[in-house]
């Protein structure tokens, strides 16, 4: 079986959230995506915020970070069945804005999002993510990854961002390790 990326459908946000103005990211005049994938998958991966979805034509793509998720989700055996990304932010900010306020109303959100979803295993990607998440400015990627943390009570690795994977091919090696841990606590190998 060959691997072929896809595009993965987007789950609406509550409707308690779907107007949500509270960190201004709206004002970018970018749009709201809660996740994508299946929204009651067993993993969550969490990324720093939505990418793009779409050219300038509006003619829908699979971009570089999905293509690196899911042609290493594919490499180590995980199907789009097992995964759900969501993100730190729900808009893609456009130009520049006050991060730690942003950060500080959205991780308020991912939060309420968990407790809804209760995953089993979640994977976090990127420092910007993973310093969010964790709520600690000090941490990053390459001194947390390849080891299993309890963070808010979920069950919780790390990795690089695929992005910095895809400009920087010396991480792959350790991307695809960071997947198998995933994988083997998963299925329990």
């Amino acid at each position: 079986m060959e691997f072929c990326p896809s595009i993965w459908s987007e789950e609406t946000a509550p409707k308690s959230m779907s107007d949500c103005r509270e960190c201004g990211l709206y004002r970018h005049g970018s749009r709201m995506v809660w996740g994508e994938g299946n929204p009651n998958a067993p993993i969550m991966i969490i990324l720093d915020n939505p990418g793009a979805r779409e050219g300038r034509d509006k003619t829908p793509f699979v971009c570089g970070t999905r293509q690196t998720m899911q042609h290493t989700a594919f490499r180590v055996g995980l199907t789009s069945d097992d995964l759900y990304v969501t993100y730190i932010l729900k808009r893609k900010p456009t130009r520049s804005y006050n991060k730690d306020h942003v950060r500080k109303i959205c991780i308020e959100h991912l939060y309420e999002q968990l407790v809804v979803k209760q995953p089993k295993l979640i994977l976090c990607l990127g420092n910007v993510a993973v310093q969010a998440f964790f709520q600690n400015d000090e941490v990053d990627v390459k001194t947390l990854r390849g080891s299993w943390h309890e963070v808010n009570g979920f069950k919780t690795a790390v990795s690089y961002h695929p992005l910095a994977v895809r400009r920087r091919p010396n991480l792959q090696s350790l991307f695809i390790e960071d997947w198998s841990l995933v994988t083997q606590q998963y299925f329990g190998i």
